[in-house]
């Protein structure tokens, strides 16, 4: 399944960074741009499949590059601007969200995931993920894997998730019990390597391998033919 590509250019560092953060956890490739030259030029090469815009980026602002776009793509302007004035002039040129700064990054990914499902990029509800010979359900809580399903414990499920919204990503013991677990505990290296060799032992099918070892560092999704 290939991720969903989202630009984040604002010429304040913490913002794109506190962005990209937040976006990466979520799942999506993210591209970030600190001008509107910059902006213009991963718009060009990467065609992501949504903007998020700093009206006052340097070099070009993002109502010019709004208006340079010839593709059909959602946008979400970022501004430090409330007036109604301004915000008519970002929805005039065909923006889907106009966000006033500063503001919260869960009330920013709220928006991101509405703009996606308006415009189709994500189906509604955001609750299955598929791959080659596995798919996961994540309303219900199932896992299909080959021709059966799979039942797994709610631990193995949140780290199944984990894993397969951030594709061939590396993830140490460590950080996946963070992400996870939520806490650090001594043990902790066997906690997670039980889980894993859990986890692998139920989804693995006889054509698909998912959750792999990455030496030196930890474990990483990716669907590799057996």
């Amino acid at each position: 399944m290939e991720q969903i590509k989202v630009l984040v250019a604002d010429d304040e560092p913490n913002i794109t960074e506190v962005l990209q953060l937040y976006l990466e956890q979520e799942g999506f490739k993210v591209f970030t741009a600190a001008d509107g030259q910059q902006a213009m030029a991963v718009e060009e090469e990467y065609c992501p499949d949504l903007l998020i815009l700093d009206v006052m980026l340097p070099k070009r602002s993002g109502w010019e590059i709004c208006e340079a776009i010839e593709r059909n793509v959602p946008v979400i302007f970022l501004t430090a601007k409330s007036g109604e004035t301004d915000k008519l002039t970002g929805f005039s040129l065909g923006a889907d969200d106009y966000i006033t700064k500063p503001f919260s990054p869960r009330e920013v990914m709220a928006r991101v995931k509405a703009v996606l499902r308006r415009s189709g990029r994500i189906t509604e509800s955001g609750a299955r993920l598929e791959f080659p010979g596995l798919t996961i359900d994540q309303s219900a809580q199932a896992v299909h894997s080959g021709n059966q399903n799979t039942s797994l414990s709610p631990k193995e499920f949140e780290l199944l998730i984990f894993l397969a919204r951030h594709v061939k990503m590396a993830f140490s013991r460590d950080q996946l019990l963070i992400n996870v677990w939520g806490y650090d505990f001594d043990g902790a290296d066997r906690t997670v390597d039980a889980t894993i060799k859990r986890l692998r032992q139920k989804i693995d099918n006889p054509d698909f391998s998912y959750i792999h070892t990455v030496w030196g560092i930890g474990y990483k999704f990716e669907v590799t033919s057996k």
